[in-house]
């Protein structure tokens, strides 16, 4: 589905490329019909927002909102364990996941960044798209519930794909992340505390990743139990 690639760039740090694709990027949006005619209008505004906005401005806006603000970070194992060590094991089955897929990780991002599985879901059938989204649907709804907090047009991304994913906004699980505070940006000592922890190791052992983060790669990877079942 071409529509999650769209969104990926949507969610992408702002370009002047960007800003010159948003009308292709609107023109398949309506073409690819997964979206009806009231998320395309939740839309609108970022897509208004993205084509016609100081570039500058709109760089400093996601910084601001997504590498400054940890609670708002788009890599989902973020929110499960932060960059501990445990992290590592969840990111080598993920890539395993892209690769058995045919899907080559390219950049310098890192394989659970929203955007990065988003170009994966791409090249996938909606219904198995679909699964794999339900797996991270509570991250979704949290991070869609922080940016409509901050009054950001990025919270319409999150609010199509919670609505893609079926994903339920009274569950525990996104009841424990809206627990967290949020982070301030503008305080730079409490940020540079916060992001000082040890960085993130891919280890050699797939299965090396806490509990918390292998349960949420098992549902993010439809074919993980078939597996495990076969072995």
């Amino acid at each position: 589905m071409k529509t999650f690639k769209a969104l990926s760039l949507l969610l992408s740090y702002p370009s002047a490329e960007l800003q010159q694709a948003i009308p292709e990027i609107d023109a398949l949006l309506h073409a690819d019909g997964l979206l009806g005619p009231k998320r395309m209008q939740t839309l609108a505004p970022l897509l208004r927002d993205l084509a016609r906005g100081d570039l500058y401005d709109l760089q400093e806006r996601y910084v601001l909102l997504f590498d400054r603000s940890r609670t708002l970070s788009l890599n989902l194992f973020e929110h499960i364990h932060g960059e501990s060590r445990d992290r590592g094991g969840a990111m080598v089955d993920l890539l395993e996941m892209y690769r058995a897929g045919g899907f080559d990780l390219g950049g310098t991002e890192l394989p659970d960044h929203l955007p990065v599985l988003l170009e994966y879901l791409s090249t996938r059938p909606l219904a198995e798209a679909r699964e794999i989204l339900q797996g991270a649907g509570h991250i979704l709804v949290a991070l869609g519930e922080r940016l409509v907090r901050r009054d950001a047009a990025y919270a319409a991304v999150l609010e199509v794909l919670v609505a893609i994913a079926e994903a339920d906004p009274a569950a525990e699980e996104v009841q424990t992340l809206l627990a967290i505070k949020d982070d301030d940006p503008e305080d730079l000592a409490a940020l540079d505390a916060v992001w000082s922890e040890a960085q993130v190791t891919f280890g050699p052992d797939p299965n090396a990743g806490c509990p918390v983060s292998r349960d949420l790669l098992a549902r993010m990877d439809p074919a993980a139990p078939a597996a495990r079942a076969a072995s």
